[in-house]
């Protein structure tokens, strides 16, 4: 029996295709996979679908699903899509030694840009099916809606503060249609309203005060930017970069720094490494792009509970 591979593919994806899936699917099965592609249709299928295939709970989601639980686990899980999408399935998969490849198809596409030095299909597949996977540990976040613990893992990063904001105020119908463009028009709309709150975070017992922070599990952010260069993905460890001026022309300082990566040398902004972080103040949380929740929050690193094709 041919290996079989499972692709969660997210057709709202900003490059997504029809096309494109059915040339992965040839691609593959001329290698001598069997294919199987499960179509998202909102948020939280991936999810769904993901933690099906990890054996969590069985489902049926648009008509679609994988019948009886399996007995049989896959051979690997491809999630196509964007950076959201890849969140989801990382969170259905964890703690699954099912191993999960990424075919990127959204908007920046920061962890693509992580683990593979060729960005065209063919080449990342052939990655896919030619690499090794290897145990990656991931961001885990916790913040308290109502007084209740709602907690999620990061694959990318963690944003508290002005990029939270920007993310939980994006045009998601432009964002579609535009991409980086949508992004960009929530910074500005933001920024005009800028009157940010302090944040406390304390980082294995390290006291520090700020106005905005990102929380990096890998070194790349929006793209190309590298915000917590120092970080990476094979390693147990976050990074956390804490802006502590607070007006508007310290945060346009900050993000043209960052074009060149100067921005950690500032005297106002602290570049630490941490395992556990708690952040107490009320401002917008979003994670690997997507709007999360609201601080308080704490974030810790989970070792090793995802197995990563790259």
């Amino acid at each position: 029996m041919a290996p079989s591979i499972i692709i969660i593919y997210n057709p709202a994806a900003r490059r997504a295709s029809r096309k494109q899936i059915d040339a992965a699917r040839t691609f593959l099965e001329q290698r001598g996979f069997s294919t199987e592609v499960l179509c998202t249709e909102k948020s939280s299928d991936a999810e769904a679908f993901a933690r099906q295939i990890s054996g969590q709970i069985p489902c049926q989601i648009n008509g679609q699903g994988l019948g009886q639980m399996r007995q049989d686990k896959p051979h690997m899980v491809i999630a196509a899509g964007g950076d959201g999408t890849i969140n989801e399935v990382i969170n259905g998969m964890a703690c699954s030694d099912v191993p999960v490849g990424v075919l990127p198809l959204g908007t920046t596409n920061v962890l693509a840009r992580e683990i593979y030095e060729d960005h065209h299909q063919d080449a990342i597949l052939a990655r896919i099916i030619s690499g090794s996977a290897r145990r990656v540990s991931l961001g885990q976040i916790t913040c308290y809606p109502g007084g209740k613990p709602l907690s999620r893992y990061f694959i990318l990063m963690a944003g508290i503060g002005f990029d939270g904001q920007a993310v939980r105020d994006i045009n998601l119908p432009l964002k579609k249609y535009t991409g980086p463009v949508a992004y960009v028009l929530s910074g500005l709309r933001t920024l005009l309203n800028y009157a940010p709150e302090e944040l406390v975070l304390t980082m294995d017992g390290r006291e520090v005060r700020g106005y905005a922070a990102i929380i990096g599990n890998v070194s790349r952010y929006g793209g190309n930017f590298r915000i917590t260069p120092d970080a990476r993905i094979y390693e147990p460890f976050l990074y956390a970069c804490i802006f502590q001026g607070r007006k508007r022309a310290d945060l346009l300082r900050y993000v043209f720094l960052m074009s060149f990566g100067r921005h950690i040398r500032e005297r106002d902004v602290v570049y630490t490494r941490a395992e556990e972080i708690t952040i107490t103040g009320s401002s917008p949380v979003q994670i690997d792009g997507d709007y999360f929740g609201m601080a308080d929050a704490k974030i810790t690193v989970a070792k090793d509970v995802i197995s990563l094709i790259c």
